[in-house]
């Protein structure tokens, strides 16, 4: 029996997400690492003065901080997020991303039933 992939799964491969994407002038730069049926990794570098405006998306997101600090809003809440911390922005939310300075992040979108994605407090 013959069965073809049609989507060939990337190799294992150690990866420098800071090193990974430069920043550019004046400009909000990113580059998709992953992305199937279950969602999508993307990593993102923000310019100084650059962000994203107020939108929704349909499906649950979390963001992990890579590099320098940026105010996110979500629903109207100001959240700080610096290298290391991570953040859920939950579906049909509206969100922001506002940096203070040069800011990469990686943006991990969790596509699927989004009322049932975010996980529960332990």
């Amino acid at each position: 029996m013959n069965i073809e992939n049609k989507s060939p799964r990337p190799a294992p491969e150690v990866l420098n997400l800071k090193q990974l994407l430069q920043f550019q002038d004046k400009a909000v730069v990113s580059r998709m690492l992953v992305k199937n049926t279950g969602g999508s990794v993307t990593l993102f570098a923000f310019d100084s003065d650059e962000g994203l405006s107020e939108h929704t998306a349909p499906f649950d997101a979390l963001v992990v901080g890579v590099e320098g600090q940026a105010e996110i809003l979500i629903g109207g809440v100001a959240y700080t997020l610096a290298e290391g911390d991570t953040l859920l922005m939950p579906a049909n939310v509206p969100h922001a991303v506002n940096p203070q300075g040069q800011f990469k992040m990686l943006l991990v979108m969790i596509r699927g039933d989004a009322k049932n994605q975010a996980a529960q407090p332990a």
